[in-house]
């Protein structure tokens, strides 16, 4: 059985592992990683990107070796993978400071809102035009 999709698939006790894991991939390829923290149904990641590879790139690659890792763990009783998409945003380095807050206290966030709210909310704040359609694939809890 294949999951994806908005569903909580990363076990909790596991996410320090999925991170470190992560945090590998990223500064294998010269990235300069800033924060990460990994919910049950995404994961935020904050880094310096090198000039060298395209942000596209890297997450295709942080999906690809992350999904094989955890497969290679056995912590799930079916075929792990990420959704398809991602966003991104870019910041200025005088930023840096609360986003790494931002991202560190995920937890916190995702107690009195969900992945969906914050999302839509940062894309509103930033002035990003989208369509919710195209957004992500969405599951009621």
């Amino acid at each position: 059985m294949n999951l994806k999709g908005r569903n909580k698939l990363v076990p909790i006790k596991h996410r320090n592992q999925v991170e470190k894991y992560i945090t590998g991939v990223t500064q294998k390829r010269h990235h300069k990683l800033l924060a990460i923290y990994c919910v049950p149904d995404h994961l935020h990641i904050l880094i310096g990107l090198h000039s060298a590879q395209s942000i596209y790139k890297l997450v295709e690659e942080t999906k690809k070796a992350s999904r094989t890792f955890t497969k290679e763990q056995s912590w799930m009783p079916f075929d792990f993978d990420w959704q398809r998409g991602y966003g991104d945003f870019s910041y200025s380095k005088s930023q840096t400071d609360a986003i790494v807050k931002y991202v560190l206290n995920q937890e916190e966030h995702h107690r009195t809102r969900t992945f969906q709210e914050h999302y839509i909310d940062i894309s509103t704040k930033l002035e990003i035009d989208f369509e919710k359609q195209y957004l992500f694939d969405f599951y009621d809890d």
